[in-house]
């Protein structure tokens, strides 16, 4: 009997903040997806009608049914921990969900013939690069566990797609922030830690204040540097990443980010600007591990996805996120 084609996506923690602006546009382009995600910190009514199933990425059996069942070649793996200070204080749970749940799951798509992989990575691998920028070949040397589960992860990658036909693309992200431009989706993590997203919640009143950390950095204004992405475009790298290994490209490795930075007073400015009221802000000492700048060197994504940001704009990635926060404040996910 001749074997269905395979092309449905598996979506791992599609449910998520990344994840599900991805799972968005996938299904706004007609491929077929299956969003894995036990909802720890993903929202269900964020992939809408997508087929979707409740369950854990290190479940091989439930992945190995999945894939099976819907034709699966090609995952696309978000499920994560995802806070650093969180790493930090709780090791093992990072190292389990992260590292051995990605372990389980490559298992599983080794064992069910999955050809394709995309793999959300994150700059945390880099550590503190002594330049403040960070290309593909820039030592990893990741100071947190949170890094340190991710990278472990890639190296898995690395030895089974030298040990199996499997192929993969890490995308090592930067500061990912907005949301989805037509207010369907957005970024809706409870307690969040990312600097745009905090921002936006105080100039709604969400928050009574917000606090920069460190304002005596080596750079033009003394606050940190750091390369913000949009959403949006992440997602969209994401569908350039699987169209590059159906398509038959080999293995890659490619940091996601827009080769620029913006310090955290700028950023406070255009929340300020782009709202039309002032921020309340409390200054504080510099927390441990956080460098000067980070900012990803780009090319390489270009070159190799022929990936084309088109929000690359720090109002237009505020205005997205603002827009989001007043939706969930009228409106509670």
């Amino acid at each position: 009997m001749q074997q269905r084609k395979q092309r449905t996506i598996l979506v791992t923690g599609g449910a998520g903040y990344i994840g599900s602006h991805t799972v968005l546009q996938l299904r706004g382009r007609g491929d077929q997806v299956v969003v894995l995600d036990n909802l720890s910190t993903g929202f269900r009514q964020s992939v809408g009608d997508t087929t979707f199933v409740q369950g854990d990425v290190g479940d091989i059996a439930l992945v190995g049914r999945l894939i099976a069942e819907h034709g699966v070649d090609t995952v696309v793996h978000f499920a994560a921990h995802t806070i650093v200070p969180e790493s930090v204080s709780d090791p093992l749970k990072y190292y389990g969900n992260n590292t051995c749940q990605t372990r389980s799951l490559l298992a599983a798509c080794v064992a069910g013939g999955v050809g394709q992989f995309v793999f959300s990575s994150t700059a945390a691998v880099y550590g503190m690069p002594p330049s403040g920028v960070a290309g593909e070949d820039t030592a990893l040397s990741p100071i947190n566990p949170y890094g340190t589960s991710k990278l472990m992860s890639e190296w898995m990658l690395r030895d089974v797609a030298a040990a199996t036909p499997l192929r993969y693309v890490a995308l090592r992200y930067f500061n990912v922030a907005g949301s989805d431009p037509q207010g369907r989706i957005g970024q809706s993590t409870r307690k969040a830690t990312l600097l745009i997203k905090v921002a936006c919640e105080a100039s709604i009143g969400k928050r009574p204040q917000l606090c920069i950390y460190g304002t005596d950095y080596p750079t033009a204004d003394g606050t940190g540097v750091r390369d913000f992405i949009h959403v949006e475009d992440l997602a969209r790298a994401h569908l350039d990443a699987v169209d590059y290994l159906r398509g038959g490209g080999s293995s890659e490795i490619l940091n996601c980010g827009y080769g620029h930075g913006y310090s955290v007073r700028e950023v406070l400015r255009s929340v300020e600007r782009v709202s039309g009221r002032p921020l309340v802000v409390r200054e504080e000492p510099r927390r441990a591990g956080d460098p000067p700048t980070l900012v990803a060197n780009a090319g390489r994504i270009r070159q190799v996805l022929g990936w084309k940001p088109a929000l690359d704009d720090l109002d237009t990635i505020v205005t997205s996120s603002l827009r989001w926060e007043e939706k969930l404040a009228r409106e509670p996910w």
